[in-house]
């Protein structure tokens, strides 16, 4: 099985390097690596071509999630898509291999493997997220659609049947598997293939990002509210929260109390602030389905 590494870029010259290297040492799969850049101006093309990568362009005023990949896709040869993000950094070197493994099996078309943080860099409640959402088990093939390109893999003839959504302002790959799961495919989770995921935000866009993916939950779940008192409440929970665990794991002693709170406390309130801007227009939910998407764990 040939795969195709599809790489999603702009003003990524930070970490590109590094994930291209960890690319290049994978075993045991024959690969290409595609990058679809939207107009960095950072060296990031020059340090993909570079590596010996192909190079699809965007133009910023065409660029939507959804559309850099389909062009990435368009262009690729492989049996499966594997989408990597430019930040991430894959950790193993049979990631490729373990990744693309479960495709065929079971009715599973689709596969995302786990993401965690990096020492130093990832903000604490980032990385209780990462243990949320990408635990240490696999499971394949999983219940439900949840999924996350940027550590995923993709049947190329499911994606030529189904190409990805141009229009929504992130979470295509939600999009992507709630259709195939509806189509009566399967997902699958992949412990075993992991990546380092390190965001370099400001708290600006730390708001932006998760405002522009609750617009795109509108389309993935339209049922979904989240309003004020979700606002306030998960808030809380999630400073709460992590300010407990952060006790319990021996990072506040590390870090000091003062500076790990002021962290959590904006990381929170900017997390769930944007999700309240995103999500304004919503109606109605059921909690269940409402905390099992916010709530902090």
């Amino acid at each position: 099985m040939d795969a195709s590494i599809i790489i999603r870029t702009y003003n990524e010259a930070r970490w590109l390097g590094d994930a291209l290297d960890a690319v290049a040492r994978q075993t045991g799969v024959s690969f290409e690596t595609i990058l679809v850049d939207s107009g960095s101006d950072d060296g990031t093309v020059d340090i993909a071509e570079g590596h010996g990568c192909r190079i699809e362009r965007i133009e910023k005023s065409e660029f939507t999630f959804g559309r850099s990949l389909n062009r990435g896709c368009a262009a690729a040869k492989g049996d499966v898509l594997v989408f990597l993000s430019g930040h991430c950094i894959p950790t193993v070197e049979d990631w490729l291999q373990r990744l693309i493994d479960p495709i065929g099996s079971d009715g599973v078309v689709y596969t995302y493997g786990r993401q965690i943080g990096r020492d130093g860099i990832t903000k604490f409640s980032e990385e209780m997220l990462f243990q949320k959402y990408f635990p240490a088990q696999s499971s394949v093939p999983q219940d439900g659609f949840f999924c996350n390109n940027a550590n995923s893999a993709l049947d190329a003839e499911t994606w030529r049947a189904h190409p990805f959504d141009e229009e929504v302002t992130g979470l295509e790959d939600l999009v992507m598997a709630k259709a195939l799961v509806e189509k009566g495919h399967a997902i699958g989770y992949v412990a075993e293939a992991p990546v380092e995921h390190i965001h370099e935000e400001t708290w600006p866009r730390v708001t932006t990002r998760y405002e522009r993916e609750a617009l795109a939950m509108q389309k993935i779940m339209p049922e979904v509210r989240f309003g004020l008192s979700e606002l306030i409440r998960y808030t809380s929970a999630g400073i709460w929260l992590d300010f407990q665990e952060a006790r319990r794991d021996g990072t506040m002693a590390q870090r000091g109390s003062l500076s790990l709170l002021r962290e959590i406390v904006r990381f929170r309130t900017c997390q769930y602030f944007g999700t309240y801007r995103g999500a304004r227009q919503h109606r109605k939910v059921s909690r269940e389905m409402r905390e099992r998407y916010y709530y902090p764990r």
